[in-house]
């Protein structure tokens, strides 16, 4: 089994992701924006850096929103599951994923968290 783990540029002691194999596991994601800061707003906002962030790492893996299998979501406020869902419909459509949604405090102040699973077979 191949292991590649992609580092994070956040000060936290976590791989961004890590491809083990044919699945790639991408750590949840926070609404950090590009220059590493929160970005603040309401949920839709959240959730749509979100899913850019995820968008980006996969990209960087290798693979598309297409290969995910599974996502993990957790919402700070059971009130944001409607915004939520219309951003997240955008960006997986017709076929979504596999997903569990629950509402939990965060560790840091977000409103959301998303952790992806995707798999895509490594070329042989």
């Amino acid at each position: 089994m191949t292991k590649v783990v992609y580092p994070s540029s956040l000060p936290y002691p976590f791989a961004k992701a890590v491809r083990a194999g044919d699945f790639v596991f991408i750590s949840g994601q926070l609404p950090f924006g590009p220059d590493g800061t929160m970005v603040h707003g309401p949920i839709e906002v959240q959730t749509r850096q979100v899913l850019e962030n995820i968008k980006a790492t996969l990209e960087e893996t290798g693979c598309t929103l297409a290969d995910v299998v599974k996502n993990m979501i957790w919402l700070e406020e059971e009130r944001d599951f409607g915004g939520f869902n219309k951003i997240y419909a955008e960006y997986f459509g017709d076929n979504p994923p596999a997903r569990a949604t629950v509402g939990s405090v965060l560790m840091l102040d977000a409103k959301i968290e998303v952790e992806t699973l995707a798999y895509k077979p490594l070329k042989g």
